[in-house]
């Protein structure tokens, strides 16, 4: 076992695989490929390719979902997830949290992040009946039934700054985030949520080859920082889904940005939320949904 830093309240990191000193797989590997040219000539060239692996996610000893997702950052994927879910209040309700690898170094690799939650949220997700198998296009897989959909998310509260700021801001931030994404420089196919400070500056990128993942994950790591109830936006370099208003809805976010357009239901919700919601956000342009 390799023991990664304690939580100040007594909880528990740890990352455990099934072989000694195996750990997490890497984030990118090497691959050798050819380089196609208009003139019909085939280079032979080598990049780098990042890292999907399944991601179970296990509360109390009974898994919940598996999600194919990057394999670093899984405890703040696992705390990130387990909030933006509504599986629990805040990051105090995580107690112990373990990553577990299987099949480290092999094809079959797999990780779990195990969480120990309160009875009382344990049983509120058993009574939520979702056994998830991870999210695709469509954000839905996994609900047993069309009520189990939640669609109706919390109003937050409209900050005094989200009234005197705009394009200026979120061009910032996608400026900034351009340059912070260095997993996707390396590979080209990751996803990166980053929380920007009312000014547009941001303070954390978290990237993931799933956009869900790299929100859960940024979500994560602002709660172990203490800092989720600061003020600041999401920007995200992907489509504006309904789960991405959802998730920053649960967790009071009043704006969202996002590279590329929402859906209809992303802007229903974000509505009802009474988020405010950008798409198409390339500097110097942004465009707000009304």
């Amino acid at each position: 076992m390799q023991d990664f830093e304690n939580f100040p309240d007594g909880g528990r990191q740890a990352c455990l695989a099934d072989a000694p000193g195996a750990c997490l797989p890497p984030l990118v590997s090497v691959r050798a490929l050819q380089w196609s040219c208009e003139d019909g000539k085939a280079l032979p060239v080598e990049r780098e390719v990042s890292a999907e692996v399944p991601v179970a996610v296990v509360f109390n000893g009974i898994s919940h979902a598996v999600m194919m997702a990057s394999p670093h950052d899984l405890v703040e994927f696992g705390i990130g997830f387990s909030i933006s879910e509504g599986i629990v209040d805040s990051r105090a309700d995580c107690r112990d949290i373990e990553v577990r690898v299987h099949a480290a170094g092999t094809p079959d690799a797999s990780c779990a992040v195990h969480v120990e939650i309160p009875s009382r949220h344990f049983a509120r997700l058993k009574e939520q009946r979702r056994t998830l198998a991870g999210r695709t296009g469509c954000g839905v897989c996994g609900i047993d039934s069309i009520q189990a959909l939640d669609l109706h998310p919390e109003p937050v509260t409209v900050s005094e700054w989200t009234r005197q700021w705009g394009v200026n801001e979120i061009s910032r931030a996608f400026s900034e985030l351009a340059v912070r994404q260095e997993l996707n420089a390396r590979s080209g196919s990751l996803h990166a949520a980053g929380w920007a400070r009312p000014d547009g500056s941001l303070a954390q990128v978290l990237e993931d080859v799933g956009r869900h993942n790299a929100l859960d994950k940024l979500i994560g790591t602002r709660a172990l920082s203490g800092e989720l109830g600061e003020p600041g936006f999401v920007v995200m370099t992907s489509r504006t889904s309904y789960e991405l208003v959802r998730k920053c809805a649960r967790i009071g976010v009043p704006a969202l940005a996002t590279i590329s357009a929402p859906t209809s239901l992303a802007l229903q919700l974000a509505h009802e939320a009474g988020m405010q919601l950008w798409g198409f956000c390339r500097p110097p342009v942004a465009v707000r949904y009304v």
